[in-house]
């Protein structure tokens, strides 16, 4: 039979369908890490999962590559290909939000700005990503880590259900009552199953939060890392917080004199009671003196978008990320040598804590396997200049070098870069097998395979 025409998927996709001599062609296929310049046959910007589904079929029956993008922050560049089929999901972004049954349904192509800003008019809350421009998507099916996980757990353990278009172009809803293997599968095997078209979720009462930013001397920075290995193990669930290399960026709090310089940050988000937020950050406040402190209540979707100016679209990005359970001294020792290297004001290392909630979740409960540990650090490397490309990612790859060796065999995927590919049956440890058995039953001929792959 006679492959699809560009034609014939225009006349079955209610979206836009923009191929290469279309006007916006350019624009439609540009994503938001400009190492990345790729020149797919068509993008589709589908307005609902019927537009999803023959999407999908034209990939699959033209034999090209398929790519599913919702905000476009995959760093690797997953979003899009060279000569193949690319759903964008960006129209479908409509928040729905159920204040009496503390529920949420979210469009594909929502980014956790318009997520935020929905659940926030009613108090509500569920854990999003640090950048609001980031697509809820992407973050979700990778697991979710963000400043409310340790209280209420990651974004897929506040996920209730799933609309999912598989690679024989069926929607199927994925829930613990419907096709429960692959809802158990996306909660953490990425983008490997099947677009998902929309998410529902669970809401928590939280509306404001406490924000706690001290900025410290580079020469406090162990005394930082020592606190914080101790303290996070039993502090208050209600507390989110991570320690992070900094170049001080021009803020208002920031005195004129030290923008510019290296410091170790802390990033403390208390989401319980505000009124005993002072209590609660009293033993972050007494580690060391701050250069420079942000401390005040503040909506938490403000907080959850504070990062947003540092990493813009446009930058050059390269990740590196591991998992540990410990921050042992030769940990700490590897922070400080590359840490204040730190090359940009937009690049950093978080070490986020990911106890609490997300560790009472069995390791084989979801496809998240690292439950056990209590750290997962990011090394995000981002800088405007191509002519830096060469040495600031020898300074991410050094650095995620010097950690590994006190970390897991695994880490993040969301944080992964286009060649941590060999690491993909470390990332998933025991349960990478039942995601392989689960691949092939919905995904046998690997049609979604621009990921950190799951090959059937």
């Amino acid at each position: 039979m006679a492959k699809p025409t560009i034609d014939d998927l225009r006349t079955q996709v209610r979206g836009s369908v923009i191929a290469s001599d279309d006007s916006g062609y350019d624009e439609a296929r540009k994503v938001y890490n400009a190492m990345i310049d790729r020149r797919p046959m068509v993008v589709v910007q589908p307005m609902n999962a019927g537009d999803v589904m023959a999407a999908v079929n034209f990939a699959r029956e033209s034999g090209v590559d398929l790519s599913v993008r919702g905000g476009g922050h995959s760093v690797p560049g997953f979003g899009t290909n060279d000569g193949g089929v690319v759903i964008d999901l960006s129209p479908m972004r409509e928040v729905k939000v159920d204040p009496d049954g503390l529920t949420a349904k979210v469009g594909g192509g929502a980014t956790w700005a318009d997520y935020h800003k929905a659940t926030y008019e009613f108090g509500l809350a569920s854990t999003g990503g640090l950048v609001s421009t980031t697509g809820v998507g992407g973050l979700t099916l990778n697991g979710g880590i963000g400043h409310l996980a340790r209280g209420i757990g990651l974004a897929i353990d506040n996920l209730l259900s799933a609309d999912v278009v598989t690679a024989d172009g069926q929607l199927l809803t994925a829930s613990d009552k419907e096709n429960d293997d692959l809802f158990w599968a996306i909660r953490g095997g990425g983008g490997n199953f099947g677009a998902v078209t929309s998410f529902e979720f669970r809401l928590h009462p939280i509306k404001d939060i406490y924000a706690f930013v001290p900025f410290i001397e580079l020469d406090r920075a162990a005394d930082v890392f020592r606190f914080y290995r101790e303290f996070i193990v039993d502090a208050p669930e209600q507390l989110g917080l991570f320690p992070a290399f900094q170049i001080a960026p021009p803020l208002p709090f920031i005195p004129e004199d030290r923008v510019g310089d290296t410091f170790i940050a802390l990033v403390a988000c208390w989401a319980g009671p505000l009124e005993e937020a002072e209590r609660a950050l009293q033993p972050v406040r007494d580690v060391a003196p701050a250069v420079a402190e942000l401390a005040t209540p503040m909506p938490y979707p403000a907080l959850a978008s504070a990062f947003d100016d540092l990493l813009p679209p446009g930058l050059q990005q390269y990740w590196k990320a591991n998992f540990s359970k410990e921050l042992t001294d030769k940990g700490i020792e590897a922070h400080l040598e590359y840490g204040p290297k730190v090359p940009t004001v937009n690049a950093t290392m978080h070490l986020y804590s990911i106890n609490g909630a997300v560790s009472r979740v069995a390791p084989d409960a979801t496809a998240f396997a690292y439950r056990d540990s209590t750290f997962a650090s990011v090394i995000a490397g981002a800088w405007p200049d191509p002519a830096d490309n060469e040495k600031n990612i020898k300074w991410v790859r050094d650095y995620a070098a010097a950690t590994a060796a006190e970390s897991e065999e695994g880490g993040y995927v969301g944080f992964m870069a286009e060649d941590d590919q060999g690491r993909i049956k470390a990332n998933y440890k025991g349960n990478y097998e039942r995601l392989v058995q689960i691949k092939r039953k919905y995904d046998p001929d690997n049609l979604f395979h621009q990921n950190q792959n799951i090959k059937p």
